[in-house]
C-alpha cells in the first residue's frame, strides 16, 4: 500500500478524528469514515479504519469503562454478531463500485438517521428501542453497517440515548460495545484480505496521531458547540457520502 503526500496528510487527519470521536465527540464518526473511503479503494478502507478504530476504543475503555452498563450491551450483542456474519458474506461478493454505493448509501443514511434523532430528541421523544424487535433489528443493522463502513454510530446513539442513561454511563457502555464489537471484526476482515501485514504498518505509524485526537478530544468535548458542530459534521459527511455515489 502506497500513498500520495496529499492522501497520507488526509490520513493523518483521519486518523486524529478517530480519536477526537473516540474521547466522546462521536459526530465526527461519519467525517473519517468518509475520508478514509474517498482516499483509497472503498472496500480497503473499511478494513484500514479498523485498527485504528481499535486504537481508540482502548483509550476510551481505559478513561470509562468503571461507566459501562452491562445489561444493556448483553441484549445486542448477540443480535449485532449476526448483523456482523451478513456484513462479511456482503462484502465478500461486491466489488469496489458497489462498495462506494453501499458505503455511500450508509452514510448518507446514517446521516438522516442522526438528523431524525436529535429532532426527536428534540420533541421529548424516544423510540421505544428496549422491545425485543426493535433491539434484534438494531443489532443487525449496527452489525451489518460496521462492517461493511464501520459506521454503527449513528445506530448505537438512538439505542443508547433510549435507554436515558447519564452522559458518562452512555459514554463508558458505548465505548466498551465498540472495542469488544471491534475486535470481533477483525478475523473477518483478515479473511476478506482488507486487514494485511502491510495495511497494519501503516497503522502503527498513524496511532500517534489516533492518540493526539483523543487527548484533544477529552478537553474539547465539554467546550465545544455541540449543535453547530453536528451541522458542519453532517454537511461535511453528507458531501462524501454523494462523491462516493456519483
Amino acid at each position: 500500500m502506497h500513498f500520495e503526500p496529499w492522501q497520507l496528510a488526509l490520513a493523518i487527519v483521519g486518523a486524529f478524528f478517530v480519536g477526537v470521536s473516540k474521547a466522546g465527540i462521536s459526530g465526527l464518526g461519519l467525517l473519517f469514515i468518509a475520508i478514509f473511503a474517498n482516499i483509497m479503494p472503498t472496500k480497503l478502507a473499511s478494513g484500514f479504519m479498523l485498527p485504528l478504530l481499535i486504537f481508540g476504543d482502548i483509550v476510551a475503555v481505559a478513561a470509562y469503562r468503571a461507566h459501562a452498563q452491562w445489561r444493556f450491551l448483553l441484549k445486542l450483542f448477540p443480535w449485532t454478531g449476526v448483523g456482523v456474519v451478513l456484513g462479511y458474506f456482503a462484502m465478500g461478493k461486491i466489488d469496489d463500485r458497489q462498495a462506494r454505493l453501499l458505503i455511500g448509501t450508509v452514510i448518507l443514511a446514517m446521516v438522516v438517521l442522526h438528523v431524525l434523532r436529535s429532532r426527536r430528541a428534540a420533541a421529548g421523544e424516544d423510540p421505544a428501542m428496549h422491545h425485543l424487535p426493535v433491539v434484534i433489528l438494531t443489532g443487525v443493522l449496527a452489525g451489518f453497517t460496521t462492517l461493511v463502513a464501520n459506521a454503527a454510530g449513528p445506530l448505537m446513539a438512538v439505542y443508547l440515548l433510549s435507554a436515558r442513561l447519564p452522559k458518562m454511563e452512555y459514554v463508558g457502555t458505548a465505548a466498551v460495545f465498540f472495542l469488544l464489537l471491534n475486535f470481533f471484526k477483525v478475523p473477518f476482515m483478515v479473511d476478506l484480505g482488507l486487514i494485511t501485514t502491510d495495511s497494519f504498518g501503516i497503522n502503527l505509524a498513524l496511532a500517534p496521531a489516533v492518540l493526539a485526537g483523543a487527548w484533544l478530544g477529552r478537553r474539547l468535548v465539554t467546550k465545544i458547540d455541540q449543535k453547530f458542530f453536528e451541522k458542519m459534521v453532517l454537511t461535511l459527511s453528507a458531501v462524501a457520502g454523494l462523491r462516493l455515489l456519483f
